[in-house]
């Protein structure tokens, strides 16, 4: 793939990428570039490729890369071994599972849901090559994982938290589907953290005052403008936060009418509809200038089922007193109607950059802020997509 870097009036940082190796997408599309466009200042490389449908991240201790599929059925490990920003060494940690795209790692453990159960491999990081088969330390998930989405990270409290999606596009969920609940690893109990969500597969908490955000993505055929994609912000433990009966701040569901008494926490901020935001991620590292630091960022996958394509894109949503203020774009991955990429997690590198997940072509994508913009075009810059 060749990469051009250019720089038009407005700033922006304009990547070129030949369609006809790793971007391509349709003969009528393969003859003419595709387009990346990035936000001034930034670059942006191909870390990894050949992944599948890489899905969910999760970063070891020791700077390894762990990628979750939901299709291919594998969770792979990828190791920078001379911090070049490419990788030159992938394991496969296991193949053949159900659907195992939620990932977690924890005091030097891999945690993985896989059907109702989630999983542990033990010293992985010492154990890349032969990791073992994962053994089991929950088995009280809801069945159906191939329709219901879930996302693991572990809080500051030490407990796993998981999001269980609802396995519907819209239907009254019977608990724990539709929820994020906190696991204790050790007892194997359970609090419910939120509930009324329909699809959350990304959430972080902010380095600033430790407050839980999520991501959830709005039900679909409602036209092309409604509801509204939602980032929402857990204020008190067990709230309810609308699905099925009320969708973003004010979409009112025709197919069920919400009970008198239930009290709806509405979302934070409101994202233009089926954007999907899949990741979120607080910026965690210094290498990106001062305003993006500990700011949210929101891998929106892009839209499947409107008349016009929207999101494929990482924005930052600069929040200032708990409160969304602005909404940025980092990357845009859509050229037209043709998406390039459809970025679905983030995650802050060991250097500073951040990782971006594609699961339309299986790449990993490292974003970096560079010191000194050039005024003049610089050269093509050949990247090896082989591994």
């Amino acid at each position: 793939m060749l990469l051009n870097h250019t720089k038009n009036h407005k700033g922006i940082w304009l990547f070129l990428a030949s369609v006809a190796a790793l971007f391509s997408l349709s003969a009528q599309a393969a003859s003419q570039p595709m387009m990346i466009t990035v936000t001034k200042g930034f670059g942006l490389t191909l870390y990894a490729s050949d992944l599948g449908d890489a899905k969910q991240l999760a970063l070891g201790d020791k700077g390894t890369l762990f990628v979750g599929s939901r299709k291919k059925g594998t969770i792979q490990a990828l190791v920078d071994s001379n911090a070049d920003g490419r990788v030159d060494k992938r394991y496969v940690i296991a193949k053949g599972l159900q659907a195992p795209e939620a990932i977690a790692f924890y005091k030097g453990d891999l945690y993985a849901a896989v059907d109702e159960r989630i999983i542990r491999f033990v010293d992985i990081e010492n154990r890349l090559r032969r990791p073992g088969r994962g053994k089991e330390v929950y088995d009280r998930l809801p069945g159906k994982a191939n329709k219901s989405r879930r996302a693991l990270h572990f809080g500051l409290d030490g407990r796993l938290y998981v999001s269980i999606g609802a396995p519907c596009n819209v239907c009254e969920a019977v608990a724990p589907f539709g929820s994020i609940i906190a696991i204790d690893i050790e007892t194997g109990s359970s609090e419910q953290i939120a509930t009324g969500i329909r699809n959350v597969t990304g959430f972080d908490w902010s380095p600033i005052d430790n407050d839980l955000w999520f991501a959830d993505l709005g039900r679909d055929w409602m036209g092309d403008r409604l509801p509204p994609d939602e980032i929402n912000r857990v204020e008190h433990i067990g709230a309810h936060y609308g699905f099925p009966y009320i969708h973003a701040k004010s979409v009112i569901e025709p197919a069920y009418e919400k009970p008198e008494n239930l009290k709806v926490t509405l979302p934070a901020y409101e994202l233009p509809a089926h954007v999907a935001p899949m990741g979120l991620h607080f910026y965690r590292g210094q290498q990106f200038p001062a305003k993006y630091h500990n700011q949210m960022f929101v891998a929106e996958n892009g839209s499947w089922n409107r008349s016009s394509k929207i999101g494929y894109q990482v924005v930052m949503l600069e929040i200032e007193n708990q409160q969304v203020i602005k909404r940025s774009t980092v990357v845009s991955f859509l050229d037209g109607e043709f998406p390039v990429a459809r970025p679905y997690a983030l995650l802050t590198a060991p250097d500073g950059a951040m990782y971006i997940s594609d699961d339309l072509k299986g790449n990993i994508y490292r974003l970096f802020y560079k010191d000194i913009i050039k005024e003049e075009i610089e050269p093509a810059q050949k990247l090896d997509t082989e591994q």
